[in-house]
C-alpha cells in the first residue's frame, strides 16, 4: 500500500539501520517509495564494493541491477530488517567476485598473443603419422595367431593380468605365459616391421 498523501513516512527522522528497516518494511507493504528511498540512499554502497573488486564501470553497473533484483526476490525473506545494509554488502560482494571471475575467464587475445600459445592439441601432421602407425599395428596383431591375440590382450591390452589368472584362462602352465608372450611380441614386431601383416 501507499503512503497516505499528508502523513510522514514511517522513516521520516531516522537515520542508519532504524531507517532502512522501516524503509523494508514499509516496501514489503508495497509502498514503492520506500524502495526509492532503499535504492537511492544505499545505491552508493553497493557502486562502491562492485568496483572495490576490478570491476569496469559496465560490469559494475550490471552487478548493482542484479542485486537489487535480489533484493525484491527476498523482500519477504529477510529475517532481520535492521541488517539490510550488511545484507546488500554481503550479497554484492558475492555476485561482484562471480562476474569479475567470469569476465577474467573470457579476456580475448590479441592476434599478436594468440599467436604465442602452445596448442595442447596434436598438430595435423602427427595425428596422420599416429593413425597410420596404429593401422599398421592393428593389422600386424589380427594376423597373428588367435592364441597369440589372446594371450597379448590378457597380458598387455588389459592392464597385465595376473600370470595366474591368465593360466587359468588360457589353460597353459604359468610357466609358460612369459616364454609365449615374448614368442608372441617378436611375431607381432616383426609383422608390424615388415608392414604387410603377412604370415
Amino acid at each position: 500500500m501507499i503512503s497516505a498523501v499528508g502523513t510522514d513516512p514511517p522513516w521520516d527522522g531516522l537515520r542508519g539501520a532504524e531507517r532502512h528497516a522501516a524503509c523494508l518494511l514499509a516496501a514489503r507493504a508495497g509502498d514503492r517509495t520506500a524502495l526509492g528511498v532503499i535504492v537511492a540512499e544505499l545505491s552508493p554502497l553497493v557502486w562502491h564494493i562492485a568496483r572495490g573488486v576490478g570491476l569496469d564501470r559496465a560490469a559494475a553497473e550490471d552487478v548493482a541491477q542484479q542485486v537489487w533484483l535480489s533484493l525484491l526476490r527476498n523482500l519477504h525473506s529477510l529475517t532481520e530488517p535492521r541488517a539490510l545494509v550488511g545484507w546488500l554488502g554481503i550479497t554484492t560482494k558475492r555476485e561482484a567476485v562471480r562476474t569479475h571471475k567470469r569476465t577474467a575467464a573470457q579476456v580475448e587475445l590479441t592476434p599478436e598473443a594468440a599467436d604465442q600459445v602452445v596448442s595442447s592439441e596434436p598438430m595435423p601432421e602427427v595425428e596422420v603419422l599416429r593413425s597410420e602407425r596404429d593401422q599398421r599395428l592393428w593389422t600386424a596383431f589380427h594376423a597373428l595367431s588367435q592364441r597369440c591375440q589372446e594371450l597379448l590382450r590378457l597380458t598387455v591390452l588389459d592392464g597385465r593380468a595376473e600370470y595366474s589368472g591368465v593360466a587359468e584362462a588360457m589353460k597353459m602352465p604359468r610357466g609358460s605365459i612369459g616364454p609365449t608372450r615374448g614368442r608372441c611380441l617378436k611375431n607381432l614386431r616383426d609383422r608390424y616391421e615388415d608392414g604387410d601383416g603377412g604370415t
